[in-house]
């Protein structure tokens, strides 16, 4: 049998979830980080509903979890203490928001644009095929 052919277009889930990360999510909270009260008041409406979706789907995924005793349980943690609740609460104060959560969001953002690029780069070296 002969070496098997490497598809790069073969990407497994993480990569996917990485990808949507870095497109939509990180410009939306460096956008309203940079623009503070400035946003339109339709932004912070999206804000609210992501929060609002985030924190029960986040809250579900910690039960699963929980019970799996999963590795990733972090990530769940994560999303439903901090990031969920940070949405909810620019999302319904919007404009009335004070500037530290509009720091937060900067702090969110990039630090998700690093650890998503990181993810990547550690995905896609496993989906290499071994010499």
């Amino acid at each position: 049998m002969g070496k098997k052919s490497y598809n790069p277009i073969v990407m497994n889930i993480h990569i996917i979830i990485s990808i949507l990360y870095i497109t939509l999510f990180v410009p939306l909270l460096l956008y309203v980080g940079f623009q503070r009260a400035a946003t339109p008041e339709w932004v912070y409406n999206i804000l609210y509903g992501l929060g609002l979706t985030l924190f029960v789907y986040s809250g579900y995924t910690t039960i699963v979890g929980l019970y799996a005793k999963s590795s990733s349980l972090w990530v769940s943690l994560l999303h439903l203490v901090l990031i969920a609740p940070l949405l909810l609460w620019v999302g319904y104060n919007s404009k009335k928001t004070e500037r530290p959560f509009y720091e937060l969001f900067l702090i969110a953002g990039f630090g998700a644009l690093g650890y998503h690029i990181k993810n990547i780069v550690v995905n896609i070296d496993m989906i290499k095929p071994k010499e």
